[in-house]
Parts: structure tokens; sequence; C-alpha cells
């Protein structure tokens, strides 16, 4: 068996396979279906200071390869969070904590209330679901040095990851924004925005009009997104877009990410996670790789 342990910012996570933000709750219905200790981490749902109703339905729209969804950070807020699953959570597993706000105050006070509480919090600044000022951070290098300075002026105790939006200009020039802002990692990427038409009725298909673009099709341009800012920063990177098996987690390792995110893949099949985890380890012992950290940032290119 590999070991498949890997280090992030100073902690230790048991491999590096972690549910992503809005595609896992807070992962008591997992639980259910498997004991999610054998995880690397959870990442949140991602929260706010206040409870979100988020965005009227339908909210999510199938395609080819991909799903649509347009879920507005529906969330319970921050403060039913700590009070009601943060423990239960940090007793199974790493717990990242994915946080969005409108304003930098937002960011700025959310984070507060969680240092040195979660593992990591997870600075959500690349939604494309919602009108409340948060993509708008995520997009030029200027806001995101600005929004991630904030976070991380609030958080003593605790790793600062900051989410990267892939509708940028230059996703190399954003990862060094954040690093430059504090983020003690990057992860990356968050959904593309896109749009599914309704042909009957002639409207898109999700009431929202747009949303966020997820799933298997996406992963090449993830790949090469998560490559080029690997390149650029010296910090570690969390990579995800479009994972569905052992294989593409690999893809992701040897473009320089030193843990990934599984999305929606969560949704098609309920055991990705551990299934993926299984697949590491074979492949691993297959190659004769001992170590899974060995793997990051091996990419030849031609």
């Amino acid at each position: 068996m590999a070991d498949l342990s890997v280090t992030l910012c100073g902690k230790q996570l048991k491999n590096p396979v972690i549910p992503a933000s809005g595609t896992f709750g807070f992962g008591r219905e997992f639980d259910e279906i498997y004991d999610i200790s054998v995880l690397g981490g959870v990442c949140t749902k991602g929260l706010t200071l206040e409870r979100r109703v988020g965005n009227p339905v339908p909210r999510i729209a199938e395609s080819r390869g991909v799903i649509l969804n347009a879920v507005g950070l529906q969330n319970p807020g921050v403060e039913k969070f700590i009070a009601e699953d943060l423990e239960w959570l940090k007793s199974k597993t790493t717990v990242i904590a994915n946080v969005a706000g409108s304003t930098l105050s937002d960011y700025a006070k959310i984070c507060a209330k969680l240092d040195g509480l979660v593992d990591f919090v997870e600075l959500n600044i690349s939604c494309p679901n919602v009108k409340c000022g948060g993509m708008a951070f995520g997009i030029k290098p200027e806001s995101i040095r600005e929004v991630s300075r904030a976070a991380k002026e609030n958080l003593q105790k605790t790793p600062l990851i900051v989410k990267l939006s892939p509708n940028v200009e230059s996703i190399a020039a954003n990862a060094i924004a954040a690093q430059e802002g504090g983020a003690d990692c990057i992860s990356l990427v968050n959904t593309f925005t896109g749009m599914a038409i309704d042909i009957e009725k002639r409207k898109p298909i999700i009431a929202n009009n747009t949303g966020g673009v997820s799933g298997a099709g996406i992963k090449p341009i993830a790949v090469r997104m998560v490559y080029e800012a690997a390149q650029a920063v010296h910090i570690p990177v969390i990579g995800m877009g479009g994972i569905t098996c052992a294989e593409d987690a690999i893809e992701f390792l040897m473009a320089g990410a030193d843990a990934v995110q599984v999305g929606t893949q969560n949704f098609t099949d309920t055991l990705a996670c551990p299934k993926i985890i299984e697949g590491l380890n074979a492949w691993c012992d297959s190659h004769g790789v001992q170590k899974i950290s060995e793997l990051v940032g091996t990419l030849k290119l031609n």
C-alpha cells in the first residue's frame, strides 16, 4: 500500500482527496453511506455571515458531459454551522470552511469568526451564481490581492486557501496576486459560466439564466489552468475540475496540485471519493510509487 498522506501548509491529510464545496453539504448525508473519516478532508458548503435561501428554481441543468448549477450559496449561516455541524465534522476529518461575502468587511468578519476553529478557510471569490460581489473580487489581480489581504489579516491561526475563478484573463497572474495578498494555498478551478437552453420554450433552463459549468467535460481546461498556476506560485495548490476517477486525480497531481477536490462526481456516484482513494492506491502500487506526493509536479512537457 502506498503512502497517500499529503501535507498542506504544515497540516497532514490522510490522503489528497477532498469533496469540493457545494457538492457534499457538511458531510452528514454522505456519512450515512460511508465513513467520511476515510477522506483527506471535507470542504464545506459555501458559508456566509447570514443565512441565504439561494436562487429560485430550477437551479440545476444537465448538458452533455457537464452540469450547470445556480444554487446561489444557499446555507444556514456561519453561526449555525459552528453551533450544529463543526464539532461533528472535526471529529471525522480535516475541515476546510468555504466562505463567501458581498464586501471586504463580510470576508474579514467571517474569517475572524472561524479563525482557530477550522483547519483551513477557503475564500470563495469566484462563484458565478450570486449577485453579491464575490465574483467581482475574483476577476482582477488587484481585487484578488485586496480581498486575500483582508481575509488573511483576520486569520491568525488558520491557513488561508484562495479559490480562483477560471473566467479570467490570466490564471497565473491571479494566482500570484492571491499569493501576494497572503494566501497560504490556492485552489482551482471553480466553475465556468455557461448557459443551457430549453429549445421548446426558447428559454434558459435555469431560472438564473446562467450557471456554473462543472463535470467531466471541463477537465482538460482545468488541468491546464492548474499547471499554469502551479508554475507561477510557490505555495501549495489544490486542483479540481471534472475529476471522475483516480487517473483524473493523478493528472492534476502531475500538473502540480498537492491535493484535489472532487465535485460533480459526488452527484453521479455517492461513493466517488472512496473509489478514487482506492484507485490511487492501486495505481501507485502498480507503478511502484511508494509515496503519492512524489507525483506532484512531475509533468514532462513534449
